[in-house]
């Protein structure tokens, strides 16, 4: 028998032993802060039980008490894992399930006119956006997640895009805080403009849905113009959402080829957001019509939920300090989006749907 020097052997079962520790670790390390984010976004549903907060998306809220959690309270050392498992798993994975609430069949009511409105604006804003950031001296991170938010659909938006954009919570949450400002405000204004306006319902509804931030925003704002208008600005809403894929796919390959040929080429190389594959296999899913009615709106809920987890997290992870070192030009770039995109949408709804 020949005879191991100490330390070169390991009995056999050491690496099952092993592996079990780490999985028992990261389910220990993990619980805490999942838990903790989980009780946030409950609380943030059971606020929109109050006066005045019916019509606040819970997604904001969530991020709201997470920021105060952390800043009055402080976030225990014990949740760190479970916080960041809330950042990425739980959020790719409500991503992924928002593409439940898509059809396709949905795109087609919008017409080839409509949803070519609705596609122009999303592009013109993003990227007039990005490039009015860069004149006003705002950071490009933050830049881009504002300009996505206002593009496509608020919050959502913004926390997808970062997958990709890589920008630190304080971004995230400003731009989060940008798009929901700026969306409420088109929620008011837009069916008091409604009568000078000269639309039909028609054409109010793919205003709302092509413009307004939010989908719950979107919703107030359109049944103000009656139930024609409604569901139609909500189904533009939902179309112009489906372009998330679209936008953050080409977003993550225009970072991997900065990566590759250019001076970060030495970087880590930028994720992939395989999530957003996920998101269309859901869109087809969705339009197949296998998935019961009920299964589905339980789904929904779920989705929502989960998003709001994650920007609990996201609100956990915030210093307030931090934001207020960022000023008043970011807002000032989420102003200029949202009045870019409120005049754009109307031009062309004005000019070819008259």
């Amino acid at each position: 028998m020949v005879d191991h020097p100490q330390g070169a052997a390991a009995p056999a079962g050491a690496p099952l032993a092993r592996h079990k520790r780490v999985v028992h670790h990261l389910r220990e390390g993990v619980v805490p802060g999942l838990a903790l984010t989980c009780v946030i976004a409950a609380a943030a549903y059971a606020a929109r039980l109050l006066p005045g907060l019916g019509l606040v998306s819970p997604l904001v809220i969530a991020i709201l008490v997470g920021m105060a959690f952390h800043n009055l309270v402080g976030t225990p050392r014990a949740a760190g894992a479970g916080v960041k498992f809330a950042l990425r798993r739980v959020l790719r994975f409500a991503i992924v399930l928002l593409g439940l609430q898509l059809t396709f069949a949905q795109v087609r009511t919008v017409g080839l006119v409509g949803f070519s409105i609705v596609a122009i604006t999303l592009a013109a804003t993003f990227f007039v956006t990005r490039w009015l950031g860069r004149l006003m001296g705002v950071d490009a991170k933050l830049s881009e997640l504002i300009a996505a938010g206002t593009a496509v659909c608020g919050a959502s938006a913004v926390i997808a895009t970062n997958t990709v954009t890589r920008g630190s919570d304080e971004d995230v949450t400003y731009a989060v805080a940008c798009v929901t400002v700026f969306g409420s405000l088109s929620m008011v204004l837009m069916p008091a403009l409604l009568p000078f306006t000269g639309f039909d319902a028609h054409a109010y509804g793919l205003w709302t849905g092509a413009s307004i931030h939010e989908v719950a925003q979107v919703v107030a704002a359109a049944f103000q113009g009656g139930q024609q208008a409604g569901e139609f600005g909500t189904v533009a809403k939902l179309s112009r959402v489906m372009l998330l894929a679209p936008l953050v796919l080409g977003l993550g390959a225009v970072a991997l080829w900065r990566a590759r040929g250019g001076d970060d080429a030495h970087h880590a190389r930028p994720p992939v957001p395989w999530f957003v594959f996920g998101f269309i296999a859901m869109v087809m899913v969705n339009s197949a019509g296998v998935i019961p009615i009920e299964v589905k709106s339980t789904l929904v809920t779920l989705t929502t939920f989960l998003l709001a987890v994650a920007l609990g997290a996201m609100g956990l992870e915030t210093d307030i300090r931090k934001l207020r070192m960022k000023g008043v030009r970011p807002l000032m770039l989420g102003a200029a989006a949202w009045l870019f995109i409120s005049a754009l949408s109307f031009i062309l709804i004005a000019t070819f749907m008259s």
